[in-house]
């Protein structure tokens, strides 16, 4: 059956939810197979070419929402870091030591629902300045709106970066402090702002496999560019602080399951690679993976560039 899946995405056909659903229900056994189909599939639609990102927690803790996965929320009771908007030339320092690394990408991340007016001017100059740097500028800021994003396109801003976070069924699971469609709305707004889009979710929280196939096919239908998949690094503190970590191998079919529903876009993996994959991280790419957060995430740590770029040259692949 996987076989004749991946023939049927190797054709330009799409597989249908109730595909998807068997694929999901691949055993632990012949998780081999599905990545033999998806590492043929990752190469005939992206390449050989792994895109790297890297972000600075410009703005941290202290936010308002109830995101049940989160450090930064006001729920939280986790000992973070709290600090309002750092300063330009500290976000600059950040992007140079990514540029050093060969990440192509970097992302200015703060907390809270959304930015406020005066500190969007003082990041659309940090944003120029990072383009001056050769980097693409991202940017992560809350519920914005379309002339807000607009302008800071014009201050060369390349991506904004919005997860949905999961399915519509199961969003008010995790967050009632805002809604489903409030990130539909914010996605369609730098859209039609002509930035580039990268939205995915988290895994993890105590979703189906039904709810992650259908946030699969809500970001193929929004067809954003990018698509961001985190692990959850239950936190101590945090509503989610004694969930079980997701098995290694469920992070990876989740990977080549993205794949098989999104062959032609990234599929970038993000938070909590290290802490679920763990010695397993080595197989993010022939689970169908092109696209990585190197570097440290929001609260968390991460990985090395050194030793992301070392994994990328073993594979035989390049930036």
């Amino acid at each position: 059956m996987i076989n004749a899946l991946k023939d049927k995405v190797l054709s330009g056909i799409s597989i249908t939810k109730s595909e998807a659903l068997v694929i999901s229900e691949i055993l632990h056994s012949d998780i081999p197979d599905l990545f033999a189909a998806a590492n043929k599939i990752r190469p005939t639609f992206r390449g050989d070419s792994i895109d790297l990102c890297a972000i600075v927690n410009a703005k941290s803790g202290a936010c308002p929402e109830d995101c049940s996965y989160c450090a930064q929320s006001f729920k939280s009771k986790t000992g973070i870091q709290i600090y309002p908007l750092i300063s330009k030339n500290s976000v600059i320092e950040k992007a140079k030591e990514a540029k050093e690394a060969s990440v192509k990408r970097f992302c200015i991340v703060t907390s809270g629902r959304k930015i406020g007016k005066s500190e969007i001017k003082e990041i659309s100059a940090m944003i120029t300045d990072i383009r001056k740097l050769g980097l693409l500028p991202c940017a992560t800021l809350g519920l914005i709106n379309k002339d807000e994003l607009s302008l800071l396109k014009n201050s060369g801003l390349e991506r904004y970066h919005h997860n949905i976070e999961t399915s519509e069924r199961f969003f008010p699971e995790i967050c009632r402090t805002h809604t489903y469609y409030d990130k539909l709305k914010t996605i369609d707004a730098a859209q039609s702002a002509g930035l580039s889009v990268c939205s995915g979710g988290i895994f993890g929280l105590g979703e189906t496999w039904q709810d992650r196939i259908d946030m699969a096919f809500a970001v193929k239908e929004l067809d954003v560019d990018s698509v961001p998949i985190n692990f959850l690094i239950p936190v101590k503190g945090t509503s989610l602080g004694e969930m079980d970590y997701l098995h290694p191998f469920d992070a990876l079919k989740i990977i080549s399951l993205y794949r098989f529903i999104l062959p032609q876009k990234e599929i970038r993996v993000c938070g909590g690679r290290m802490q679920i994959l763990g010695e397993f991280n080595s197989m993010v790419f022939m689970a169908g993976a092109d696209s990585l957060l190197t570097g440290n995430y929001l609260t968390t740590t991460g990985r090395t560039y050194k030793d992301d770029l070392g994994l990328i040259e073993k594979y035989g692949l390049k930036i």
